[in-house]
């Protein structure tokens, strides 16, 4: 029997943006439009463009290769066409290949929160959507207030999602927006809508305000739904929004779903999803939660006893999938084997090919799990844990020794009497037999650091001149005045490619240091630079 086909729908760089405490730079959208591309969703929502200079820039190109790119938006306003509507015009002129309107269905909320009349609500539904399909755009409508408008009045929010599906949206899809209904609510009213738009064209958008997202999601697909909409991690404003990071492996492995419906993940995909969830925890600067269904550090965890007895005999006794299905590790405290599948994963995901019976691979475990308890994390950090493997197996040479470095930050009036902090670093570096000392002023100490750094590598110079540090990120995770600093440094070369290390040290400069030698490292071992 066929599977039918349930499209996967990426909003973490919009709705999830709404997070509190979560801001992403420009380059922190790019690399999650990346991940997610390669994870193997169908769309990803990359914005709002016009709202903000930052999601207007994002726009400005393409940021997927396999996934639609999709633009976010509101229909057009009260008293003015669609070609007149700057909203719109934002939309249509971004470079997306979806663009997902949103309009209130609740009529409460046309008349309340809008001040506008029914029908023009509706009005603006459908010329909306027929101006964005005009342009060759898909089209979709998510239907804001769904189901709390349709217990308040089902036939105006029928006409709302019959306004967009007839004016040729793609997707019409039925949001709960404040997050209060519950899942047997949502698979009755996703059934009766399908009756008037075909569930081929409906898509669920869940808020988490009653823990439920997730299953209804779940449960808007068994009604006849085939869009779920979600983020990453559950990111989203308020409690958040359905976690594709559970909805993606239910799907896959949960044979009511499984049996049923096919999603753009593959399995190989699939094996990756733990390391895509930390690694977005990572590049927000967040702790991931060791408790998260599928991916979660705790998650195939078990202590001594009883269980961990069952465990060794037959894993299937605690563990409702198997870890490695997901990219997770078994951790059974009383067994030095735990992790090792997972670490073969990781050496993989890396270009280190190691066979699971090779004795170097528990010798790398014990150097990998001796650096974890330090509070080193490599989720984030592929360059640092490759040159961790590569060190380990004796296959880094010796580019550079750096014998010192020094720093000063000072503040002082500069020449037009204005108060101004410099920093200034010192770096002796032995190339060979060759010393070379470097000094550099920077806007801080880092960039100072890197500066001097980089200023003068003797014979590796000419490798490292396209080198630029795109990112940096601290996390205090041990707290007091002994505090453990964690540094996360991305770098990128002339070629586009982008790597990230990692430093950690109770000095934040030590820790800064330390991620910024392993970039410098990593690029030459790329380069197949050879060691003096």
């Amino acid at each position: 029997m066929s599977r039918e086909r349930v499209y996967l729908y990426d909003t973490t760089l919009r709705d999830g943006a709404q997070t509190t405490g979560v801001d992403f730079s420009l380059e922190d959208k790019r690399l999650v439009a990346a991940m997610l591309d390669r994870l193997g969703v169908d769309y990803v929502e990359g914005g709002y463009p016009g709202a903000n200079p930052l999601d207007t820039a994002f726009f400005q190109e393409k940021r997927t290769s396999r996934a639609r790119f999709s633009a976010f938006g509101m229909t057009k306003r009260a008293g003015r066409s669609a070609a007149n509507d700057p909203g719109v015009a934002a939309l249509l002129e971004a470079r997306a290949d979806a663009i997902c309107f949103v309009a209130k269905s609740w009529d409460y909320q046309v008349t309340v929160a809008l001040e506008a009349d029914l029908e023009e609500n509706l009005a603006g539904i459908r010329e909306s959507v027929a101006a964005a399909k005009a342009r060759g755009f898909e089209v979709m409508l998510d239907c804001e207030h769904f189901f709390d408008g349709y217990r308040a009045n089902p036939d105006y929010a029928l006409a709302c999602a019959r306004a967009a599906y007839g004016a040729g949206a793609r997707w019409v899809v039925l949001c709960d927006t404040n997050g209060g209904t519950l899942p047997h609510e949502v698979e009755a009213i996703v059934a009766a809508v399908a009756g008037h738009v075909p569930g081929s064209h409906l898509g669920i958008h869940a808020h988490d305000d009653t823990g439920c997202a997730v299953a209804n999601s779940l449960a808007a697909v068994r009604a006849g739904a085939r869009q779920i909409q979600g983020t990453l991690n559950g990111l989203g404003e308020r409690c958040g929004n359905a976690n594709l990071v559970s909805l993606i492996p239910t799907l896959k492995l949960k044979g009511e779903y499984a049996e049923r419906y096919d999603i753009g993940v593959t399995d190989e995909a699939l094996a990756s999803l733990t390391q895509v969830s930390r690694a977005l925890d990572e590049i927000l600067n967040r702790a991931p939660n060791r408790h998260a269904p599928y991916v979660g550090a705790s998650a195939f965890a078990t202590k001594a006893g009883i269980h961990a007895s069952a465990v060794l005999k037959d894993p299937r006794t605690y563990e409702h999938v198997p870890p490695e299905s997901v990219g997770n590790a078994r951790q059974v405290l009383v067994s030095d084997q735990a992790g090792r599948s997972n670490l073969i994963a990781g050496l993989e995901r890396v270009g280190i090919h190691l066979g699971k019976d090779d004795a170097r691979v528990g010798r790398l475990l014990s150097a990998v799990k001796e650096k974890e308890a330090q509070g080193y994390a490599y989720e984030g950090a592929d360059a640092s844990f490759f040159l961790l493997a590569k060190r380990e197996l004796g296959e880094v040479p010796e580019f550079f020794d750096v014998e010192r470095f020094s720093v000063n930050v000072e503040r002082r009036h500069n020449a037009l009497g204005e108060l101004v902090t410099v920093a200034e670093a010192i770096v002796k570096v032995r190339v060979g037999d060759e010393v070379l000392i470097s000094a550099a002023e920077g806007n801080g100490p880092v960039n100072a650091l890197d500066l001097a750094l980089r200023k003068d590598l003797g014979k590796y110079q000419r490798f490292i001149a396209g080198l630029e540090l795109v990112d940096y990120k601290v996390r205090i995770f041990q707290g007091g005045s002994d505090a453990v600093t964690r540094v996360l440094i991305e770098f990128g070369d002339e070629t586009g490619d982008r790597w990230c290390t990692v430093g950690v040290s109770a000095n934040i400069i030590d820790a800064s240091f330390q991620a910024l030698t392993d970039s410098i490292v990593y690029k030459l071992l790329r380069s197949e630079a050879h060691a003096v």
